[in-house]
C-alpha cells in the first residue's frame, strides 16, 4: 500500500465518449450512462455537479467531445481532454465502456493524463473557418481533375499546354466551349497575351477536339462543381475578415507596415490582408519567415493560436507538433519507436519546408537539399520544418526579426565550420594542413 500512487484531486470525473451514449464515473465503483442529445449532456453535467466534481477528463474522440465540452464548461465544470492513447498505454485496465470512464476517472484523479492543447474559443473560432476553406480547396481540386478528364475524353489537350486550366485565359475557353463555341482560332484569342505569345500554335492544336454531346456534358457539371467550391470558399473569406476585423478594430495602427509577400495559391480575397495579420500579432510579421506568407500565417493561428506561453520553450513547442527527433537507442539497446501523428500545424510548416527545397536564394533551402542529399528527402523535410517552427516560435514570443543571410554565406559559414573540424582532427593527430597550392 505503501506504493500506492496518491490522488491529486478526489473531485476529477471521468468520461467516456461514444457515438450513441457517453458513461460518467463520478464516483468510486460507479458509473451512469447518458444519451447524446443535448438534453441529455446538460443531465450529465447536473450528475457530475451533484457529486461535487470540479474538473473532468475525456478522451479527444473525432468530433463527438466539441459538443460535450461546451455544455459542461457553461455548467462552471473545468474539461480537460486527453489523447485516448495515454489512457490505454497504462496497464491495470479492463476493457469496457463502463471501465473506461472508471479508468479515466482514475489516472486523472492521479495526475497521470495529459491534457491535449485547445485553444481559447476565438481562436477556435477561426479553426472552424479555415478548416472548412480548406476542405472546399480540395473538393474544388477535385472538379479541377473532373475538368481535366471531360477535356480529354474530347481530346482537347489544353490541360497540357496552359499551366492553369482554371486560370483566366482556361475559364474564358471553358465559358466559350460550353457556349457553343468550336473554332480553334476564335478560342485561342481568349487566351493571355503572354500565352499567345509564347504557345499559340499549341493551344490551337490542343483544342481541335472531339465535342460530342456527353463529354460536354460531363465539362459542364465539372465546370459548375468547382464555381460551386470556390463561391463557397468566397463565402469562408467574409467570416474570416469578419473574425480578423473584430479582433483588431480596437488596436492602435501601425507605425510602419512591411512588405507583403505574394501568395501565389488559394489568396483569401481579404482587403489589407497583410495589414490585418499584422495588427492581429501586434506587429509580429510572420510572413518574413522564409516559405511563410500571410495565408500560411493565419492557419497557424488557427491551429496554435497566439499565447505561445502555453509551451515553455521553442523545443516543447516542436516536440509538441511532433517535428523533434526521437531518441531510439537506451544504452546498448535499439528500440524502433513508432513514428508520431503530425498535427495539422506540423503539416503546414512542412508545406513551407517543401517549396524551400527549390529555392535558389535563401540559406534554409540550401540547408534543406544538403540534408536530402545526405539522408532523404523526408527527414529533410522535417528538420526543415523544426527550424521553420523555432522561428515561428521566436517571432510570436520575442518579435524577433528574421534577417535573410543568403546561399552564399550560409555556404561559407559551412565551410569554415568543415574546416575548423579537419584542423582539430589534424590537430589532434599530430599533423598540420596547409593549403593546396
Amino acid at each position: 500500500m505503501g506504493n500506492e500512487i496518491k490522488k491529486i484531486d478526489p473531485q476529477a470525473a471521468g468520461i467516456d465518449i461514444g457515438a450513441e451514449k457517453i458513461f460518467v464515473c463520478a464516483k468510486d465503483d460507479e458509473y451512469k450512462t447518458f444519451g447524446c442529445f443535448t438534453h441529455e449532456f446538460k443531465r450529465a453535467g447536473a450528475y457530475l455537479k451533484e457529486n461535487n466534481a470540479s474538473r473532468v477528463a475525456m478522451e479527444a474522440t473525432g468530433v463527438y467531445w466539441v459538443a460535450l465540452k461546451d455544455i459542461l464548461e457553461e455548467t462552471g465544470l473545468k474539461v480537460d481532454l486527453v489523447k485516448a492513447g495515454d489512457a490505454k498505454q497504462l496497464p491495470g485496465r479492463e476493457k469496457t465502456d463502463g471501465a473506461d470512464c472508471q479508468w479515466i476517472r482514475t489516472l486523472h484523479q492521479r495526475g497521470l493524463l495529459r491534457p491535449c492543447m485547445i485553444p481559447e474559443a476565438v481562436i477556435m473560432e477561426l479553426r472552424t473557418y479555415m478548416r472548412i476553406r480548406q476542405d472546399h480547396i480540395d473538393m474544388a481540386a477535385q472538379h479541377i481533375q473532373h475538368i481535366q478528364k471531360a477535356f480529354t475524353l474530347m481530346n482537347v489537350r489544353l490541360h497540357q499546354v496552359i499551366s492553369n486550366t482554371t486560370g483566366a485565359s482556361g475559364i474564358r475557353i471553358i465559358k466559350a466551349i460550353l457556349s457553343g463555341e468550336r473554332d480553334a482560332e476564335k478560342l485561342v484569342a481568349l487566351c493571355d497575351k503572354q500565352i499567345l505569345k509564347r504557345k499559340k500554335n499549341e493551344v490551337i492544336l490542343s483544342l481541335q477536339g472531339n465535342y460530342k454531346e456527353e463529354y460536354l456534358f460531363t465539362l459542364e457539371q465539372a465546370y459548375k462543381g468547382w464555381q460551386f467550391y470556390n463561391n463557397l470558399i468566397a463565402e469562408c473569406d467574409v467570416k474570416i475578415n469578419t473574425w480578423l476585423e473584430k479582433r483588431t478594430q480596437n488596436k492602435a495602427p501601425l507605425i510602419s507596415i512591411t512588405k507583403a509577400k505574394k501568395i501565389y495559391h488559394h489568396k483569401p480575397q481579404i482587403e489589407n490582408f497583410h495589414e490585418k495579420m499584422l495588427l492581429l500579432n501586434d506587429g509580429k510579421d510572420i510572413s518574413q519567415l522564409p516559405g511563410i506568407t500571410d495565408y500560411i500565417g493565419i492557419q497557424l493561428v488557427a491551429e496554435v493560436g497566439q499565447d505561445m506561453t502555453k509551451w515553455k520553450s521553442a523545443k516543447h513547442f516542436v516536440s509538441w507538433l511532433g517535428l523533434a527527433p526521437k531518441k531510439h537507442y537506451s544504452g546498448k539497446m535499439k528500440r524502433h519507436q513508432r513514428g508520431t501523428t503530425n498535427t495539422k500545424a506540423a503539416q503546414l510548416f512542412k508545406e513551407s519546408a517543401y517549396v524551400l527545397l527549390g529555392s535558389s536564394k535563401i540559406a534554409l533551402g540550401s540547408f534543406a537539399r544538403k540534408l536530402r542529399a545526405l539522408k532523404g528527402p523526408a527527414i529533410a523535410i522535417k528538420a526543415t520544418a523544426r527550424k521553420l517552427a523555432i522561428m515561428f516560435y521566436n517571432v510570436m514570443t520575442k518579435g524577433m526579426q528574421y534577417v535573410e543571410k543568403g546561399i552564399e554565406k550560409y555556404e561559407k559559414q559551412i565551410k569554415e565550420t568543415e574546416l575548423n573540424k579537419l584542423n582539430r582532427w589534424a590537430t589532434r593527430m599530430g599533423y598540420a594542413l596547409l593549403p593546396a597550392k
